[in-house]
Order: C-alpha cells, then structure tokens, then sequence
C-alpha cells in the first residue's frame, strides 16, 4: 500500500520519522512521502523529514502549550502553505493519505482534523488518521484534548486507526521513558501493514494488497491493528498451529486498542517465509478471527518476507463500540470537567459535549 505520511505536532512528527525509517531500513517502498508539520520549532529541527512551521504569526515557532483550540485555528490559518507542502508528495500511485498525531497534546490533536477535512475536500483518495491516545497516568488536560479530538477525527478522516499509549509499553515503566519503544513499536506494525502486497519475497499462495487494507477500512469509524509473532519451523507442515497461536495472541493480547476484539470487518495477514507459512493454519486462523470478531467481512492473505519467525497482524475496522473506547471517553468527559472554564471548545470542534462518538 503506497502512502504519505504527514505527521503533525510533536508525536505525530517523532512516529511519521519511525515510520520513515522503518520502511527504509527494510527497503519496502510503501512510503511515497512524508512531512511533519508543527508550530514549536525545536521539535521540527530533531526531525530528518520535510518540514512546515505553522502558527508563526500567533506563537512565533513556540507551539500552543497545549491548546487544542489554538492548535486547530493556526491550522486552519495556514492550511494553504501545508497543502502546498505535500501537493507534489501525492501523485497518482499513492493509495491513501495517512494523518499522524499523538491527540492528547495541543498541535496535533487540533490540527489532525482541520487538515483531515482538507485532504478530504481536495483529494480522491482514502484520508486516514493514525491517532495515539494518551496513557491513563497522563494529565487530565490530554484526556480532554483527545476526547474532544478523537470524536471530530472520527467524522473527517476515512477511518482512524488507534493507538493506545497504555497498549505498547511495559509494566513498570512510565510512558515517557516508553515513547520510544511504542513509536518503535507503531512503526513495526503499522509498517508492515502498509508493505503488505507491495514488497514481496517469494510468491504469496493468497496475495494481499491495498485494496485488502482500504475495503476492511471502508466501515469507517475507528480501527485497531494487533500484532504477534514466534519462530516458524522450515517445514509449513509443522507450523499450522504456529499461526493459529500467533494469531490469538495478536487479537487478543496484541491490538494497539487493548479488548479491542468485536469488529465490523477484519484483515489477517501472515507474514514470513513463504516456505514456511502453511495454507492449511491461515485458513483455520481466519475462520477463527471470523468467530472471534463476530463478523462476516474477514479477510485474509500472504505477505512473504525474508524471516525465519512467522508474525500475524490483524486489522479490525469498526471497533468504536468496544469496552476501551466507552472507558476512555468517560476518562476524557471527568477530564473536561477538571480544566477551567477558558471558552467553549464545542465552538472549534463542533460538539455541544464531549459524548458518545456517535
């Protein structure tokens, strides 16, 4: 799947770069593009990516300390000089757009709408969000920011893919001394994901594509991507429940949306050596995803790699009536009750409330 990444504010720029990289270093060629957009200069400078400096007449490069609303009105300020930044970036062989941004800080969970909404408006293709959710231990500030952001991405982007910051780090550590293992970590999984169908080593029995990715993202709303992997036996014969067990474990204990399992739609894609990967242990591994999520519309293929472990990754698209999402969004809605009465960010993001999403 051919993108363009554009990470905004400063975890959107910090997990566009891993994915950057991590495309590079396994010389996939699935990231067509990318550029990080933010309005705190010193962010933008540890970046090696193309970059546009937003809100200089408001905050002169100093960033908007948080403020969503203020993080949504230097956007739509400058929208025109982002457009024109990635217009040559999106030729006629990308298959989507990807927005990037952590929604509990200001820039980012501000501006990911505006500028999902303007892609949308200018181009044909799928604009989809990649959206890191803030840690139950951070502050009552992101909460708010990224329940108010959270439900307006979810109406202008295609789909929304989740990330919860609690899902990828280890127990014991706080999740600033984890940011990079789970930008690491998103980019891993997400990585492969887009790769899928457009690296192939060796000849896949069941090939997957972009199409595969766009039709289970199609149902909109939020999604969810689980990962899991284990070392594979050079006889496929040997692995059938190799992958049938690497795939429970990324449904069930690997999704970037812990308890994320009820989906209106599913991808399971098998990737490793094509020697290696048993027809017989993908197909029993998508009946069970099928039984698992409770849906009809489950997908599954190949994606041969150069690996002698076997990895399983699941797509789930419409998962937002799931237990995680209810939970966070009472967090976000106690949150909002905490920060000071500043204005109304219902005016920026037209919500009367931080409510259900639908």
């Amino acid at each position: 799947m051919k993108v363009v990444l554009i990470g905004i504010g400063q975890a959107g720029g910090k997990v566009t770069q891993a994915l950057v990289e991590f495309d590079e270093r396994m010389d996939f060629g699935a990231v067509r593009g990318a550029v990080a957009v933010n309005s705190a200069q010193t962010d933008l400078q540890s970046l090696d990516l193309d970059t546009v400096l937003i809100g200089q007449d408001r905050v002169k490069g100093h960033g908007v300390g948080g403020d969503n609303e203020l993080g949504a009105e230097v956007m739509q300020a400058d929208a025109r000089e982002v457009m024109d930044s990635i217009d040559g970036r999106i030729t006629a062989e990308a298959d989507a757009i990807f927005v990037v941004a952590g929604l509990g800080g200001g820039t980012g969970s501000g501006g990911a709408p505006v500028l999902a909404k303007e892609l949308g408006r200018v181009y044909s293709v799928p604009v989809y969000a990649l959206g890191v959710l803030p840690g139950r231990g951070e502050g009552a500030m992101y909460q708010a920011n990224a329940g108010r952001s959270l439900k307006t991405l979810v109406r202008e982007a295609d789909a929304t893919l989740l990330v919860d910051n609690d899902a990828w780090h280890g127990a014991g550590e706080s999740v600033g001394e984890a940011y990079d293992a789970i930008n690491e970590a998103i980019a891993q999984r997400v990585g492969l994901l887009l790769a899928s169908g457009e690296a192939v080593d060796g000849v896949a029995e069941s090939v997957v594509d972009s199409s595969e990715v766009i039709n289970t993202l199609r149902e909109g709303g939020i999604a969810a991507l689980g990962y899991a992997n284990a070392k594979a036996d050079p006889d496929s014969a040997e692995n059938v429940n190799t992958v049938t067990s690497v795939t429970r474990k990324a449904l069930l204990t690997g999704t970037s949306l812990p308890d994320a399992v009820t989906a209106e739609s599913a991808l399971l894609v098998i990737a490793g050596d094509s020697d290696r990967i048993p027809r017989k242990g993908v197909e029993r591994a998508r009946a069970w995803v099928e039984e698992e999520t409770g849906s009809m519309q489950v997908r599954g293929g190949d994606f041969p790699l150069e690996s002698d472990h076997l990895a399983a990754l699941v797509l789930l698209g419409g998962v937002e009536r799931g237990k995680r999402i209810e939970e966070f969004m009472e967090r976000a809605r106690e949150a909002q009750k905490q920060q000071p009465d500043d204005g109304d960010p219902a005016e920026q993001f037209k919500n009367e409330e931080i409510d259900d999403l639908f």
